[in-house]
């Protein structure tokens, strides 16, 4: 079982910047092994994928953030990353910490998500 508590949301005017912390719990599971990921869900729209990174540290990003969001992990703290940059109001969504289903996870993991509000 693997329990992930986001922080770190909020309201920031456009241009401004945040920064996203996913804390993990994982029972049975050595979080240096799992893959990881932020998605985030704007209301009245589906969950997308914002930014993912590997347990071997390999990340990989949605087109609409690269350049401006950085993803990062510190498997001592078992803690996930997600720095986001000159933030725009299209970046207004509840953001969802996430463990990618894998032969190693078996199963996918989320946390309750961290709101983050961009004003123009």
């Amino acid at each position: 079982q693997v329990q992930l508590v986001e922080s770190g949301g909020g309201l920031v005017q456009a241009g401004g910047s945040l920064r996203l912390f996913c804390a993990a719990s994982a029972s049975g599971f050595a979080f240096s092994r799992l893959d990881m990921a932020w998605y985030r869900q704007a209301p009245g729209k589906q969950r997308d994928l914002v930014a993912a990174i590997s347990s071997g540290g390999i990340r990989d990003y949605a087109d609409s953030v690269k350049d401006r969001f950085t993803i990062s992990r510190d498997n001592a703290k078992n803690t996930m990353y997600l720095q986001m940059n000159s933030l725009i109001p299209e970046d207004t969504a509840v953001y969802y910490c996430n463990v990618r289903r894998t032969s190693y996870s078996v199963s996918d993991f989320w946390g309750q998500g961290t709101q983050v509000t961009v004003s123009s």
